[in-house]
This record gives structure tokens, sequence and C-alpha cells, in this order.
């Protein structure tokens, strides 16, 4: 499976805010760290927060932070909320207009594929992925 850039920016930002832990890292400072719009960024970070994966605060002292522990986070969990469970192939979808979906052998295969990465996903926390946090918050760094 391949992720698009919004759920792979969501996935910085989450790495970036577990790094940051307990600070409050602003938007701005994540977009300048990996040279990405910050309204992108925005856009991301509200639906990280629509997901309760983060807490976005405004003004002066404002900025990201993760709603929970690290820990309690999986990767997986991040990947479909970002991904809002979009299809590998578009009949997984709405869409139904395929001829040989009748009789199409491909689409159990593919839905096993979809579901392994998923679980191998869940398997791991955001704080796993983050275990090298002296490494890595020398790369967060603007």
């Amino acid at each position: 499976m391949q992720l698009d850039k919004f759920t792979d920016y969501g996935l910085r930002i989450m790495m970036t805010l577990a790094v940051r832990t307990p600070d409050r890292v602003s938007v701005a400072t994540i977009a300048q760290v990996f040279d990405v719009s910050e309204h992108h960024l925005s856009k991301i970070a509200t639906r990280l927060a629509d997901g309760e994966f983060i807490q976005s605060e405004r003004g002066r002292n404002g900025g990201l932070r993760l709603a929970r522990d690290a820990n309690q986070i999986t990767v997986g969990s991040i990947v479909r909320w970002l991904r809002r469970d979009d299809p590998v192939v578009e009949c997984f979808g709405t869409n139904k207009s395929c001829h040989i979906l009748p009789v199409c052998g491909l689409r159990a295969p593919l839905s096993e594929a979809q579901e392994a990465f998923f679980k191998t996903l869940d398997a791991y926390s955001l704080k796993d992925v983050t275990a090298q946090k002296a490494q890595l918050s020398s790369l967060l760094t603007p």
C-alpha cells in the first residue's frame, strides 16, 4: 500500500509531538522542519484533533500536543483515521462499475493484504516509532 502525503505528513506531525511531549509545538514550527506548507499541515492537524489524537490550542502560548500518551496511540489507528479507510481499489468503495466485479478473484487477496498492512501498523505505538528521541529531537529542530 502507498500512503498519500496527507497521511505521511500526519505521521510526521504525530512523531514530532511525541518527541517534543509535553511541550506544545506550533504548526509553523513543524512546517519549517519539514519544509511543507503551513496551510496544508493545519488541515492535517485539524483532522488529527477531530480524531482526538492531538489537542490544539490557539493563542500566544498555543500549539499542538498529543491528546494522550504516545504508548496509547498506534500507528495503525493514525493511518486508518487519516486515510478515512480509503479503499485499496475503487471497487472496495462506492464505485461498483467494474465489469468483472461479480466474478473477480482479486478482491479477497487485496482485502487480506490491506488488513495485514493495518495489523502490522497496529502492532506499533507512537512511542515505539519514536524510541530514538534524542536523535529525532535534534532532527526535528528548525
